[in-house]
């Protein structure tokens, strides 16, 4: 169990215990689970706090407009995205949000460079844009799934062979270069890694084919990629090894209680947020009396 603080108007925890910055990262030794000291309905009520909190500094991020957020999401099937996004972000104006889901490339995807569909759903300076995968699917599920890559028609790529781990190092490499470009261009990144346990992922398949309600959810697909669970471990760690730094950090979440992840999840969107200590813009001279004849004139009606 992590330390956990009380404090005013709820808790505080030592979020450090779920940031990676550098290459020592085990996926092994990571847990899939968090005890926070609350229950379930505890869990809800310092979510729900938090969550206010956000809906606050997204206010003055929006008015302020200038920094822009990018949320990535990354996690195996099943281990919460969809649900966390709208939970946590329940209370944000929608006017200043954008949630990005990320499929399989298409034929017009491919014809560009890997980046150019992860560029276009970017938010603008003043919102939060969540990528609900992203472009780390190109060195994981293209890495347990190298065909993806000769199927690309990329320069020097024509069958299996010539998809070496060379490539995908060179790849990540890209992406880093990417995000400090986006970072230095007033875009803070907070990439989150939802963590569940092959044990869980299976209670929820099953969930999803027992219970009516959830049936809509079940995709064959999903069953067949769980066979390569111990290769995509393998790519998730190779990939955070690669592209966590100072900078931009990889957050490891457990994930096997989605109220845990939640609120994991929206207590460091808001430490990060206040960190960029938001204000609301001054109001110039000049709009000031621009205001203050417009009272007068309202006055009067």
């Amino acid at each position: 169990m992590f330390p956990v603080y009380a404090e005013n108007g709820g808790i505080t925890m030592d979020l450090k215990q779920f940031r990676n910055t550098n290459a020592d990262f085990q996926i092994a030794t990571a847990p899939t689970s968090f005890n926070t000291g609350l229950d379930q309905a505890g869990t809800k009520a310092e979510l729900a706090k938090t969550m206010a909190k956000i809906k606050q500094e997204q206010r003055k991020l929006f008015a302020d407009r200038r920094y822009g957020i990018i949320v990535v999401l990354q996690a195996m099937d099943a281990a919460g995205k969809d649900s966390l996004i709208s939970h946590v972000f329940s209370q944000v104006n929608p006017g200043g949000l954008r949630v990005a889901n990320f499929k399989r490339p298409s034929s017009t995807d491919l014809a560009h460079d890997f980046l150019w569909r992860i560029n276009a759903q970017l938010p603008e300076r003043g919102e939060i844009g969540i990528l609900n995968r992203s472009h780390y699917e190109d060195v994981l599920v293209s890495q347990v799934h190298p065909e993806l890559i000769v199927n690309a028609h990329l320069p020097g790529i024509y069958d299996l062979a010539d998809v070496t781990p060379a490539f995908f190092a060179q790849r990540r490499e890209d992406i880093n270069h990417y995000e400090s470009y986006l970072t230095h261009s007033g875009f803070v990144i907070l990439k989150f890694f939802l963590h569940v346990s092959k044990a869980e992922q299976k209670n929820r398949f099953l969930a999803r084919i027992e219970r009516p309600e959830k049936n809509w959810k079940f995709e064959r697909a999903d069953i067949a990629e769980r066979r390569f669970w111990d290769a995509y471990q393998q790519a998730y760690q190779d990939t955070i090894q690669a592209t966590s730094s100072k900078e931009n950090p990889w957050y490891i979440i457990p994930a096997d209680d989605k109220w845990t992840s939640r609120l994991l999840v929206a207590k460091i969107m808001v430490k990060r947020l206040k960190q960029l200590n938001l204000q609301f813009p001054v109001t110039p001279a000049d709009q000031e009396q621009l205001m203050q004849d417009a009272l007068k004139i309202l006055a009067k009606e």
